[in-house]
């Protein structure tokens, strides 16, 4: 039998952090999502397109291709042969990923992608509409949520352990920024679904997090 968990959320709510562990525990395929947008608006920022500028996005869908590669237990994007690595995690990759991920286009063109691999593994995915669009199906959905100042700790804490140097009041500007972008957007809002279960971490550490994540998951399904 295959499995689906769905992990949506805001950005910096940790589902990245989560997702990786539970995949680990439960020997699941881990799949960032938010990775896939964050390439797409990279490669667009980078090759003279305005990523608020659906056109021009658009326009620049037939240059790319996609692909994920594992390594080490952890999701590396492939763009047009090239890893990109960390590139796309900066605070201003967050904002071309947030304008991108609104247009119709770009969500259908990896709406299959992400599907497949669920089809054919069983997977732990972690964005923003997993469990209402992607995975709509998903066995277990949890909403992952925690407070505006914890969450920009934690990403300033990750970018400068990555040698990205980021402030805290920028960053925390950026999510409320992007929060409020992307539960307002027309196509596919960050909302939680119906049948999700919400879970706060704010007072959490990442092991209390996935045990209680891991809870859930033991109460929906027969895993163990």
């Amino acid at each position: 039998m295959k499995y689906q968990i769905a992990i949506d959320g805001p950005s910096g709510a940790g589902k990245s952090s989560l997702a990786k562990a539970l995949a680990r525990r439960l020997g699941f395929i881990y799949v960032d999502t938010g990775a896939l947008y964050r390439t797409i608006g990279y490669y667009c920022a980078t090759n003279g397109a305005n990523t608020a500028c659906a056109e021009e996005v658009v326009a620049k869908l037939p240059e790319i291709t996609l692909s994920l590669a594992y390594e080490n237990g952890s999701q590396t994007v492939i763009l047009n042969g090239t890893s990109v690595g960390d590139k796309i995690r900066t605070p201003e990759m967050s904002m071309h990923a947030s304008n991108v991920s609104k247009i119709p286009e770009v969500r259908a063109f990896l709406l299959d992608t992400q599907r497949n691999i669920a089809e054919e593994n069983s997977v732990i995915m972690d964005g923003r509409d997993i469990g209402t669009v992607i995975l709509p199906k998903a066995q277990v959905k949890i909403f992952l949520v925690s407070s505006f100042e914890k969450r920009a700790l934690r990403r300033v804490k990750e970018m400068r352990e990555k040698g990205i140097e980021v402030s805290y009041e920028e960053t925390l500007a950026d999510m409320i920024a992007r929060d409020r972008q992307d539960s307002e957007r027309e196509v596919a809002p960050a909302v939680p679904a119906e049948d999700a279960v919400h879970l706060d971490n704010s007072e959490l550490t990442l092991e209390e997090t996935v045990d209680a994540a891991m809870a859930i998951i033991t109460s929906r399904t027969d895993l163990v």
